[in-house]
């Protein structure tokens, strides 16, 4: 195809039409078009913005440029989350196996961690054996006997979104509202979703800074989620503050399984029940967010979650006796050191941008897509804003490689924290709804 002139329209801020999209997403996908042309229409996107119709063209355009997920005729509902990511952001673990207990199927596609924000397939690496690159035909043989799979997105699934995104990232035209929504709303809608919840964080170590731009995005991806047939909706939460008492891979994983043993932090067990809620309501198999809720709950409580984690495990290939010796250590880092709180008072900030730097830069995390991730540091124990501390009381606890690397994080760690003597006001983790 002659391509300049779309580039042009755009730039001038002309509408392309849904028949153009579905033409250039082609051709640049079969590589007819080079990376230098697509460049310039994403900036020329970033600048004069897509309408509704061109939005939902591009992510239709975009899903369909591989393979779309089929599962057969089943009375269980195809559900899944979304996270725009954060610092111990470990929801869709204990997640999805709650789900396939509340009679859902739920072909979980994740993907890994960049800079501070951790990734779900990361965290699951750490487990030993498991098996994140599943091909298509067992995604589905999966979720239709145990349930439930999270696993990463097979090459021949929206391959236009990785190419896409490989040259948003280079070209400084990741921020942009339409081009975000096409990328997420890609590879959910294929996974021939029924139901959706999008958790759409906002804060220090959150991707939107800012509540109004958060629920910016919210709103952009549950419309064109609804347009394009899933149910969608969206919760606004706070990134300010680290999700539950961990963040690192395998520290994460622990507090998954402590969250599915009914162990774990408020936050994270409240988010967990709150995305399963919303999707028993979206899906009609409760009537009110309030009796979610209690059936949510009540199964979590039960213990049956746990024993599905297991069972998921087990299909994806992982060590179960390997793993749970694993889950016996207090630590698998070589060095752990301590952060003491230096006087009496109420922890008033947990800054969760500076602990997601801190554990990026010991290993936990990536500066470039091909940096190793050494699976077993981190941060855990973490006092949360609000809570009494004593002098020398631990507020955080760091898992680190090496004597000198920790004593450095340590001293960065501190500056994540202060103190004072007033309790601050409590601040909400769910502070809206979009739907």
């Amino acid at each position: 195809m002659n391509f300049l002139p779309l580039i042009e329209s755009k730039r001038e801020g002309k509408i392309l039409s849904p028949a153009q999209i579905q033409e250039f997403i082609r051709e640049f996908t079969a590589g007819k078009i080079p990376d230098y042309q697509m460049a310039a229409l994403l900036m020329a996107i970033y600048f004069r913005g897509l309408n509704t119709a061109e939005t939902t063209a591009l992510t239709l355009a975009m899903r369909d440029s591989g393979d779309v997920l089929k599962f057969p005729k089943d009375k269980r509902p195809l559900v899944d989350k979304h996270s725009t990511g954060g610092i111990g952001d470990k929801v869709s673990l204990p997640l999805a196996p709650l789900l396939a207990c509340l009679g859902f199927r739920v072909p979980m596609i994740s993907g890994r961690g960049l800079g501070i924000t951790g990734g779900t397939l990361d965290k699951l690496d750490s487990i030993p054996g498991f098996k994140t690159l599943l091909p298509a035909a067992q995604i589905v043989a999966q979720v239709q006997k145990v349930g439930c799979v999270i696993c990463g997105q097979t090459d021949k699934m929206v391959p236009a979104d990785k190419k896409i995104y490989a040259l948003r990232d280079a070209s400084g035209t990741v921020p942009s509202i339409q081009l975000i929504t096409a990328s997420i709303l890609s590879k959910k809608l294929a996974e021939s979703l029924d139901a959706l919840i999008l958790d759409v964080k906002f804060g220090c170590a959150a991707f939107m800074q800012t509540k109004a731009d958060a629920r910016k995005l919210a709103r952009a991806m549950v419309a064109l989620g609804n347009e394009c047939g899933t149910n969608t909706r969206a919760i606004l939460t706070d990134m300010n503050t680290p999700l539950g008492r961990a963040a690192g891979n395998w520290l994460e994983v622990k507090e998954s399984v402590d969250c599915l043993e009914n162990k774990g932090p408020d936050d994270l067990r409240r988010l967990v029940i709150d995305s399963a809620a919303h999707l028993l309501v979206q899906t009609k198999k409760a009537k009110s967010l309030a009796a979610a809720r209690a059936f949510a709950e009540a199964c979590l409580n039960a213990g049956e979650p746990r024993q599905k984690w297991d069972e998921m495990l087990v299909a994806q290939g992982a060590d179960l006796k390997a793993f749970n010796q694993k889950l016996a250590f207090d630590s698998t880092a070589p060095v752990v050191l301590e952060l003491k709180a230096d006087r009496a008072g109420f922890v008033a900030k947990c800054d969760a941008r500076i602990l997601g730097e801190v554990i990026r830069d010991i290993g936990g995390g990536r500066l470039t897509k091909e940096s190793p991730i050494n699976f077993d540091v981190g941060v855990d124990q973490i006092a949360k804003p609000g809570e009494r501390v004593e002098k020398n009381s631990v507020l955080a606890r760091l898992h680190a490689a090496s004597r000198p690397q920790a004593e450095e994080a340590i001293s960065r760690l501190k500056t994540a924290f202060e103190i004072s003597a007033q309790r601050p006001a409590k601040i909400p983790l769910i502070v809206e709804i979009i739907q």
